[in-house]
């Protein structure tokens, strides 16, 4: 249970910094607007990504191992890609709220967007997602559990064991700055 634990907590640091990554390639590379750090916390990730993928995973694994038809159709990918964007949408909707009671607001503005609901969630972004899913479920993830399974268990527990003190470092800098 512990191994496991600490296997998704991996996945779960992984994922939350390569959504930083996305967030600031598109905030300096796409949009032009300079960097900023795009997560709640000081370090280089986004935790939403994170709690989003591991949902994902929980969510969804079962149903891409299925093997379902309409007539010749395969159509397991199109449910697991429906299933992303609605996941996904849901996680931005509700983090967005939880941001804006703990910090006073959150971190997007999807207002420009068409399809949007009070700036918080969009068409645009839902479908960005769910492309981003299909690729982190279909080629990220089992690529992760190809590495993981290739390394050492004791060089894996000390990998979670270093993102463990520095995320705990990094929510204690947060309570403190919120409480001073």
């Amino acid at each position: 249970m512990k191994q496991k634990i600490q296997e998704y907590f991996v996945y779960f640091m992984l994922y939350s910094i390569i959504g930083w990554v996305y967030e600031v390639f598109l905030e300096v590379v796409v949009y032009r607007w300079g960097f900023s750090n795009r997560g709640v916390l000081f370090g280089p990730y986004c935790v939403i990504y994170g709690t989003g993928a591991l949902l994902l995973i929980f969510s969804l694994g079962r149903l891409m191992e299925k093997r379902i038809y309409i007539g010749r159709l395969f159509v397991t990918p199109v449910l697991v890609f429906f299933g992303i964007i609605a996941i996904a949408t849901g996680v931005e909707l509700i983090g967005s709220y939880i941001m804006e009671w703990a910090l006073g607001g959150w971190a997007w503005d999807y207002r420009r967007f068409a399809f949007n609901f009070q700036g918080r969630i969009a068409l645009n972004p839902s479908v960005r997602f769910g492309i981003g899913g299909m690729v982190f479920l279909y080629v990220l993830q089992p690529l992760f559990v190809k590495l993981k399974n290739g390394m050492s268990p004791k060089a894996f527990r000390r990998m979670a064991g270093v993102l463990t003190v520095l995320v705990a470092a990094d929510v204690a800098a947060l309570a403190a700055r919120s409480f001073l």
